[in-house]
């Protein structure tokens, strides 16, 4: 684990909530240094990257959740992936000669809609959406949470280019604090205290301040940090699996238009696998035809 990267559980003794908080830098600055993204999409991707952390650390699977906001104005879509082994990657697709500084959220993607898809490794695919109606990202997890999941929760994201942070609180079933008035109003004080969390706070101070300025006055715990790191799953293996899901056919078709190299990118990292056409050749098992392929060295 970094000192820069990790996520950190924290839970209530007296009330029935737990919380997490988020913190990254090294990640995010991986994920930034792949393109040059105009600052309002540098924030918005750093937030989600943020969210994405926090669900990864408050949901019980093993495999990949991602996190996906597409929008029809000049940021079309931001995606973030994140393992369950907290290895993250996240990119946006965007029309730079429209996007200004200070842009809102409905600005850059109006009638947007934002999904949470979680693949198990072992177990069925699951997907929620939800519209992009809020004001901010945390504003449309907090609807997806209520309305997908049933599940009282607060997000609280910040981003500044350098450093994404996250807040999460999610109320627990019935175990401290009985049903009714009570439950309510213990859900409606912590809730209210978060919301005095600046974002100068969130992104200037260390998690334990953080909880003793919002919660000094409760008993709150708070658990040992997981680490996040930045990583991508693309490999060449991946790639020649595209090109095989593509078909011979078209893959030829494609080495020729291509002067017989065929260039594949990874829009998360940048790294570029080329296939010559040996290689193709040997995808497609034509090592034993005379298929005029030509070797490109």
């Amino acid at each position: 684990m970094t000192d820069t990267d990790f996520t950190q559980r924290f839970i209530f003794d007296n009330h029935d909530a737990r919380g997490e908080l988020a913190t990254l830098e090294q990640s995010y600055a991986h994920v930034l240094a792949k393109h040059d993204y105009p600052e309002p999409v540098a924030i918005l991707l750093g937030e989600l990257m943020a969210a994405a952390a926090l669900l990864v650390g408050s949901l019980k699977f093993d495999g990949l959740l991602t996190l996906q906001v597409r929008g029809e104005g000049p940021l079309s879509l931001l995606v973030v992936e994140c393992s369950s082994e907290r290895e993250i990657r996240g990119l946006a697709r965007y029309d730079a000669g429209r996007i200004e500084i200070g842009a809102t959220l409905q600005e850059l993607m109006p009638s947007g809609v934002l999904a949470m898809t979680i693949d198990p490794a072992g177990g069925q695919r699951y997907q929620g959406l939800v519209a992009l109606d809020g004001d901010s990202l945390a504003d449309c997890l907090n609807a997806y949470f209520a309305s997908s999941e049933q599940l009282e929760s607060r997000f609280i994201l910040h981003a500044d280019g350098r450093r994404a942070r996250g807040f999460l609180l999610q109320q627990l079933p019935v175990a401290q604090v009985p049903q009714g008035e009570q439950r309510e109003a213990s859900w409606q004080h912590l809730t209210t205290l978060a919301q005095t969390l600046s974002a100068e706070e969130l992104l200037g101070l260390d998690n334990i301040t953080i909880l003793h300025r919002l919660y000094h006055e409760e008993q709150v715990r708070l658990f040992d940090a997981q680490g996040v790191s930045f990583s991508c799953s693309c490999s060449r293996e991946r790639s020649q699996n595209a090109l095989l899901s593509l078909g011979e056919q078209d893959v030829l078709a494609l080495l020729e238009e291509q002067n017989g190299q065929i260039e594949m990118d990874c829009q998360f990292c940048n790294q570029r696998y080329h296939f010559s056409g040996d290689d193709i050749r040997r995808i497609f098992g034509l090592d034993h035809r005379n298929d005029g392929l030509s070797t490109v060295h």
